[in-house]
């Protein structure tokens, strides 16, 4: 049974593309499915999350990382009476996007893409559901319903002021309401995203020897994770103790939101996802305290983790594998892929044919982008 302020299958927006409807499915379920079988959610695979994916078959890639956000999003949904198919669907496409080599893919095609409108990695998931995803007869895209458009769209809050180019572009085709905030379900997806990549980040930390334990056993909420693994388990085995503690952690923080989701909607008393909409505030979140504390733990992250040497060193190397690229297809784009020459002979003007290029290379997985430098430049 789900609560009056879930968001209603049978009361959905449909699609842009109307289709008939599934017999033993809901449109929130095909959704989901048709985005596990997207070509762009298996590149995924070979798509970094912090680690180049290359450099261990232990660390988090990007599909891991969504999987595990999936299975944190339907806890959370299950908890709150939300509809667990559309909070799925929301929480495994939220990172399509992505570039290769992570955010420092990213950074590097937004610097590159400036002249031309700039490059954002949610609307760029919105721009793959909805065309460069091209293997359906009747429409390009997935033709998703318009609520998990919307949820890919604004699960981090309402879309306002300077909105990407690519998803000004579709929103003007499907009035996606970016000025409202977004149903509950896209909502935990959103605050999915955050419980997994705070616990998997300090663990994949651990693995790389960016840090030890007993740094971790000094940090907020974490301490008192190690103490009661300490006081349950003495002299538990090294690798099993640091486990025992990240899966505390990891509870802590889905109990959280659970806990303070549920006192924000008592508050509220919502009797429609659109009174979750027009709130004016975000419902799904941490509490004010566990939120504090997570800051100090993504300050750690930061100087331990994300700018240290050896990850530094790597960002600059493949910096300069997306700054090679660019200008190589924008120079050559006889050298794209077949199934891009169409858009390339369609293109009018410079613009058109960078936002191509930047589709091309947003796409690649970490290893094709390297492979791709080395044979057209690094390699000639």
């Amino acid at each position: 049974m789900t609560a009056l302020y879930a968001s209603d299958p049978l009361r959905a927006r449909g699609r842009r593309v109307r289709e008939e409807e599934s017999t033993f499915r809901s449109c929130f379920q095909r959704d989901r499915d048709r985005i596990i079988h997207a070509s762009a959610f298996r590149r995924l695979k070979h798509k970094t999350q912090v680690f180049i994916e290359h450099e261990g078959d232990y660390y988090r890639t990007r599909l891991t990382h969504s999987i595990e956000v999936a299975q944190v999003a339907r806890t959370i949904a299950g908890a709150l009476q939300l509809n667990p198919e559309l909070t799925e669907a929301v929480a495994l496409a939220h990172d399509l996007g992505h570039t290769p080599f992570g955010h420092t893919g990213e950074d590097a095609l937004s610097e590159l893409m400036a002249p031309y409108g700039g490059f954002d990695h949610n609307a760029q998931a919105i721009r793959i559901v909805t065309n460069l995803e091209r293997h359906y007869a009747d429409f390009d895209g997935l033709n998703l319903t318009w609520e998990t458009l919307e949820g890919l769209a604004k699960h981090n809050g309402p879309v306002t002021g300077d909105i990407p180019w690519a998803l000004q572009e579709y929103n003007a085709q499907h009035d996606l309401e970016l000025d409202t905030f977004a149903s509950a379900e896209a909502q935990v997806a959103a605050i999915a995203d955050d419980v997994a990549y705070n616990h998997h980040d300090l663990h994949d930390g651990l693995r790389a020897e960016l840090f030890s334990t007993d740094e971790l056993a000094a940090l907020p909420i974490l301490n008192a994770c190690f103490e009661e693994v300490d006081g349950r388990y003495p002299g538990l085995n090294y690798y099993r103790r640091r486990h025992e503690a990240l899966r505390r952690f990891f509870g802590i923080l889905v109990e959280d939101v659970i806990r303070f989701a549920q006192a924000r909607l008592m508050e509220l008393q919502p009797q429609s996802v659109d009174d979750i909409r027009g709130a004016g505030r975000t419902i799904i979140r941490f509490s004010d305290d566990v939120f504090a504390d997570l800051k100090v733990i993504r300050a750690f992250l930061f100087d331990r983790m994300y700018r240290a040497p050896s990850v530094i060193e790597m960002r600059a190397r493949v910096t300069r594998v997306v700054a090679d690229l660019f200008p190589h297809f924008i120079a050559h784009p006889d050298q794209l892929p077949k199934q891009w020459r169409k858009d390339v002979d369609e293109a009018r003007g410079e613009t058109a044919l960078a936002r191509i290029v930047s589709d091309y290379i947003a796409g690649m997985t970490d290893r094709f982008a390297l492979q791709e430098h080395e044979r057209l430049i690094a390699g000639r």
